[in-house]
This record gives C-alpha cells, structure tokens and sequence, in this order.
C-alpha cells in the first residue's frame, strides 16, 4: 500500500525539469516551423500575390495592347495653317471692350456666315468682359472672311484683333509684313557702336 502512496504523490523535481528544458532547447532537437498564410495553400498551386504594388500578368499584357492600339485623330493635311476643330472653325476675337455684348458680337460677325456657337468670357469678380470671345463658324470660307475682314476693326471704340482660335503650328499671314527686330534695329540706327539717345533714334525713325 505503502507503494502505491508514493507512487501516486511523486512530483518531479526541479532538476528534472532543468534537464528536460535543457533537451527541449537543444541544438539536436527539431526547430518547429511557422506556417505562412501565402506558402501553405500547396506546392503544386501556382503562387497569386494580390494587393497594392502587384500586378497580374494579364492585366498587364491588356494594358500594353490597349496602350500601343492606334488611337483615332483628325486628319490633316499637314504643314503649318488653321486647325480646325470638331465641330467648326473657331476665330478668337482679342481686345474686346469689357462692357460688350453678346449681341454686339454678334451683329459685327454674323454677317459673314452662320454663328453656330459664340463664347464672351465674362470676370466673376466684376462681371464685365474679360476681353476675348471664341466665335464657331461651319464653314473655313466664312471664318477666314471674318478675319481678314474684322481683324484691326474697331468695336465699341476699341480696335479688336482677330485670328484663328487653333493652328498646326507658326505660320504668317498673307498679308503680314516682317517685323525687324528691335535690337538689330537700334545697333543699325547707332551705326553698330553704342546707343543713341530714345528720343534721337525716335525722331530718326
């Protein structure tokens, strides 16, 4: 009886559990491994990393197909001239009295063909024209009309400057003269050596 007593109330001692500690920590003993979330689905599954930074593969290759497509453009007929938009030619009309009206404007370039749109910016803060206007025609014909018509005419008092609104890129009216440039002009003037006076180069010019 006396056996099974001791039996049943044995405890361990602390140096037991030193030495088991000991073992659990040893170098020999298996290192358990941590289970990733991403790694664990399966060898044989492919690998899918979702999220910001990543991209799928066919995504990608939809975006380069769709990036290196042939985008649609007007055509033109290349070289330097009036662009026209799409719905019209458009004019810009510069140097427009603040206190004009859509109907001044209108009166002045309607008899040169149709208006289809006419655009008068006006300034939030005062409420007066900010000195421009936009003017649609359908027809490259009457836009160009208007131009060479309207352009250095006086509205209101005020002469207005009038040109095509877009262009394939620099080119000279007609009827331009070239300017000189005012540097070149002034070492002409002085022979080449110094300045004159503003008043003298004036009165020569």
């Amino acid at each position: 009886m006396a056996n099974a007593e001791e039996a049943v109330d044995f405890e361990p001692e602390e140096d037991d559990l030193m030495d088991e500690d000991v073992d659990a920590s040893s170098p020999r003993a298996p290192i358990p491994k941590l289970k990733s979330a991403i790694t664990s689905r399966g060898s044989s599954a492919s690998k899918k990393t979702k999220g910001r930074g990543f991209r799928e593969e066919a995504a990608e290759a939809e975006r380069n197909a769709r990036l290196s497509a042939r985008f649609d453009s007007l055509d033109t007929d290349g070289g330097p001239g009036p662009e026209r938009s799409i719905e019209g030619w458009i004019v810009l009309v510069t140097g427009v009295n603040e206190e004009a009206q859509e109907d001044d404007i209108h009166n002045e370039f309607g008899e040169f063909g149709e208006i289809k749109n006419l655009h008068l910016n006006l300034d939030r803060r005062t409420g007066f024209v900010k000195g421009y206007a936009l003017i649609e025609y359908e027809n490259f014909e009457e836009a160009e009309r208007a131009i060479n018509e309207m352009d250095g005419k006086e509205l209101l008092a005020q002469p207005i400057h009038v040109d095509w609104a877009f262009s394939k890129g620099p080119f000279r009216r007609r009827n331009a003269r070239r300017r000189p440039h005012i540097y070149s002009l002034l070492r002409k003037k002085s022979g080449g050596h110094g300045f004159k006076p503003w008043e003298q180069l004036l009165a020569e010019m």
